[in-house]
């Protein structure tokens, strides 16, 4: 996401605090938070997906190869 777009988030939610918005800028924000939602979870999911762990025996187990390619997450 870039800077104008997170810029308008913050000054629609100055706005939307001290005069109020209108149903246009409602729907712009709803969407722009929407949008940066989907960016937060797929940037914590790819890095989730590059976790690996020492198991006890030694082995690693990569856990994005274990659980993060299942249907549903």
């Amino acid at each position: 996401m870039d800077q104008n777009k997170l810029n308008r988030i913050n000054e629609l939610a100055r706005k939307s605090k001290s005069t109020g918005l209108t149903p246009q800028e409602k729907e712009e924000q709803k969407k722009l938070r929407a949008e940066y939602i989907a960016v937060i979870r797929m940037n914590l999911r790819s890095q989730l997906d590059n976790i690996s762990i020492q198991e006890e025996d030694g082995s690693i187990t990569n856990l994005g190869e274990k659980y993060g390619l299942k249907k549903g997450n």
